[in-house]
């Protein structure tokens, strides 16, 4: 029986899974601090003679989709005792989460797999990677160049926000982060913060960090100039008496590579976040199309959540893109499963990408339409939950 828990009187059995399945203690302090960011969360568990024995995490967050706001629900802390496992805990908690953020207006689902061929089973799709650089310190020497300078600073979540919330306008998929976000998630690390100005004493960059055992590790960096990047960059290269190499994430269409003099060295790019469009007509109606063309046809199918299975015509028009959904199987310009269409609109592959790898099937008219709809937009998720 899959039932709705209550943090406050619940969260010492919610907690003993979480710490058992993920390998981790908590001490009160941490525990306290854990029960309050999962305030947010909506908690469902699977109950067996009388006790937790599977459950499920789903936190409302906001996530910019080609600059549009849109709703998304995180799901996260999946988690089962051994002696229950194997018996379709998880489906059907997955189960009961989606048809939740169905009706209640969240078009997206996010999560970090534990599995990616087990979460394609439900609908989800890798479409965002992590890239790391391991960068000794001695190529990071040159003449930066640059007019400004950069500071370590206390925290200051209005200017780290608003410097966040530019720099993520360059990419998709990427969460809109409040208060409680950037106090609970991003900055419970107490890592270092160090903002670059221009020669103005604008704010121009930051990044969080910490050092140590001789690696300088930048766990985020977000700017909105190439002033920015180079004071940043040259803040970094200025702590080699301090370490050997730095390690920064970066998002996956980087380019700092190219600013150096000797741009070999450790890169490593992995699968990192999976997605799912949870309400394909939702979706579609909020989505930013661009260009305008002749109608479009989908048809997107959807096992593990049928109501979305079904034809969608997108009728471009000088205010925008109607769409209309005719539910059940029908010919259609473009067939595609619901993988194949989060992968499409969420920017992490284009049409004819997967078009040329059977992952979609269409006449190229209509393939060649949608690249013309479709933004070009990196995605980049810098958090994790």
């Amino acid at each position: 029986m899959i039932k709705e828990l209550n943090i406050k009187e619940h969260y010492r059995e919610i907690f003993k899974l979480s710490q058992f399945a993920f390998q981790y203690t908590l001490s009160e302090a941490e525990l306290k601090a854990k029960r309050e960011e999962a305030e947010r969360h909506t908690i469902w568990g699977v109950m067996e003679e009388g006790q937790l024995a599977a459950k499920l995490h789903l936190i409302p967050l906001a996530v910019s989709i080609h600059g549009r706001s849109m709703q998304m629900g995180g799901v996260a802390s999946v988690a089962t005792w051994p002696e229950f496992r194997r018996n379709g805990m998880v489906k059907s908690l997955l189960a009961n989460a989606l048809n939740h953020m169905h009706q209640n207006g969240q078009v997206l689902s996010y999560l970090h797999p534990f599995s990616v061929p087990f979460y394609r089973k439900y609908g989800y799709e890798v479409t965002f990677n992590k890239k790391q650089y391991k960068i000794p310190f001695e190529k990071l020497k040159r003449n930066w160049d640059e007019s400004g300078y950069v500071r370590r600073t206390e925290v200051d979540i209005d200017l780290l926000d608003n410097l966040y919330s530019q720099y993520i306008g360059n990419y998709t998929g990427a969460l809109i982060r409040d208060e409680k976000w950037w106090k609970q998630r991003v900055l419970k690390d107490h890592h270092q913060i160090a903002v670059a100005y221009n020669e103005n004493r604008v704010p121009e960059g930051y990044i969080l960090f910490h050092v140590k055992d001789k690696l300088f590790t930048v766990s985020e960096i977000a700017y909105r100039s190439l002033t920015g990047l180079k004071l940043l960059m040259e803040f970094i290269g200025n702590h080699d008496s301090m370490a050997e190499h730095v390690e920064i994430t970066v998002p996956e269409n980087d380019n700092i590579p190219l600013l150096l003099k000797e741009p070999r060295f450790e890169t490593k790019v992995n699968p990192y976040f999976m997605a799912r469009v949870v309400n394909v007509k939702g979706f579609l109606t909020q989505y930013p199309f661009g260009g305008l063309h002749p109608s479009v046809s989908l048809f997107v199918e959807d096992e593990f959540l049928p109501v979305n299975t079904g034809v969608y015509v997108l009728n471009p028009r000088q205010e925008g893109v109607t769409c209309t959904h005719m539910k059940g199987k029908g010919k259609a310009d473009i067939t595609c499963n619901i993988q194949a269409f989060t992968t499409m609109f969420l920017g992490y592959k284009r049409p004819t990408e997967l078009l040329a790898l059977g992952l979609i099937e269409g006449n190229i008219e209509a393939v060649n339409k949608l690249e013309d709809m479709i933004p070009r937009q990196q995605t980049y998720l810098p958090d994790f939950f």
